[in-house]
């Protein structure tokens, strides 16, 4: 099973990618989590990608699709993987058709979290709150200010992804301002429609 979670930032779909690997057993393939696991391995991709998330931008598609393509080609993906935050934009998804086909693979489904925007700032604070009562250190982007920003770029780039997934048949919503369970039981009702 092949599965993409779109959304904006705070949507739920890390949340929802972890409950799907403990059911599934398939793992979350997050593009944050691998380009900080290169920044901190130092590699080459690291390297560069650090000089670009340090100066707050994106990193470049270029160094992204290589990470995925290679990560996707790990023996723990054999049986599928969920991409997390990952494609962003149109280019990237044609890379994730083209890394996929390439591999005689297909994705199954994309499965869209709906959610309030105004929710969402709540949520993230909320997020940064919960971190620091349990001694830890918020994420950068747990900030009302930068979390604004993120969700402009959202919008901006990955919004359109809906359409072209939509056109692919592809495309399934759910109602992400629901319990976190019953955003889970939604999903796993999707999955179970198109196995």
């Amino acid at each position: 099973m092949r599965l993409i979670l779109l959304g904006p930032p705070g949507a739920g779909k890390g949340t929802q990618a972890q409950r799907l690997v403990e059911k599934h057993g398939i793992p979350q393939l997050s593009t944050g989590d691998m380009l900080r696991a290169a920044v901190s391995a130092g590699t080459d991709v690291g390297k560069r990608a650090k000089a670009v998330m340090d100066a707050g931008e994106l990193v470049s598609d270029e160094i992204v699709n290589a990470i995925v393509a290679e990560r996707i080609d790990q023996a723990d993906c054999a049986a599928g993987f969920i991409l997390d935050g990952y494609p962003r934009t149109l280019a990237q998804a044609d890379a994730v058709s083209a890394m996929l086909e390439e591999r005689g693979l297909k994705l199954d489904a994309t499965i869209e979290l709906v959610v309030d925007d105004a929710a969402l700032v709540g949520r993230i604070v909320k997020r940064a709150e919960d971190a620091i009562a349990a001694g830890q250190t918020p994420r950068k982007d747990d900030n009302p200010e930068v979390f604004e920003e993120r969700l402009r770029e959202y919008y901006k780039k990955t919004a359109a992804l809906i359409g072209y997934y939509h056109a692919k048949d592809l495309l399934r919503r759910v109602d992400g301002m629901m319990t976190i369970d019953q955003v889970t039981a939604e999903i796993e009702a999707i999955l179970a429609s198109i196995k």
